[in-house]
């Protein structure tokens, strides 16, 4: 259990640092595209920073697979857990749901928040436990998510100055809802674990 929380952490603050990294980027486009206007940059600024905004984005995919695949394994045993310490019938999703919860359309706007809550309530040492932790971690996820396509949609329409501008501010939201939430479930991983490790 540790050591699927361990990697799981790693993993997730990985993730976040591609993140901002991703930021970052977004807002070098902008300065050198607002700079090659007015005449103070040249060319091979520009090549540059489409240099760096690769490099920064070609991970997406596998870093998010690697955290994804990290936190639902590290999940998937706290559910076992779980039920050990307070049975099956106090969780509102079945098992299958651990997984299922986060692919199935429409569904994976609230069945991931009821998988960790049960867990969350049933892995805590006094019940019923405050949820204010992981309400907040899921109002953020939950922003980031809406947030995302909109992103991505301004990531591949970029005719002019205001709209790189435009893409570095939502981007720059984007992260701030990505780092929060991260920095939330990682202190519920660190937490369930440490509750489970008592009394497992």
């Amino acid at each position: 259990m540790a050591g699927a929380a361990a990697a799981a952490t790693i993993l997730i603050l990985l993730e976040l640092v591609r993140e901002i990294f991703v930021t970052v980027a977004n807002w070098r486009d902008y300065f050198v595209v607002r700079d090659y206007l007015a005449g103070t940059a040249t060319e091979a600024d520009l090549d540059a920073a489409d240099s760096f905004s690769a490099l920064a984005t070609w991970p997406t995919l596998p870093a998010w697979i690697a955290a994804g695949v990290a936190f639902l394994i590290w999940l998937w045993r706290a559910r076992i857990n779980a039920e050990l310490l307070a049975g099956p019938a106090a969780h509102r999703r079945s098992r299958g749901w651990v997984v299922g919860a986060w692919v199935a359309p429409v569904a994976n706007l609230w069945y991931p928040y009821q998988v960790v809550s049960d867990i969350w309530q049933s892995s805590a040492p006094r019940r019923p436990a405050p949820a204010a932790l992981i309400n907040a971690w899921w109002a953020l996820f939950v922003a980031a998510t809406l947030v995302k396509p909109v992103q991505w949609r301004l990531a591949l329409h970029l005719e002019s100055e205001q709209d790189v501008l435009t893409n570095a501010n939502v981007s720059t939201l984007l992260t701030a809802l990505y780092v929060a939430a991260g920095a939330l479930v990682i202190l519920i991983i660190r937490r369930i674990t440490a509750w489970q490790s008592r009394a497992v």
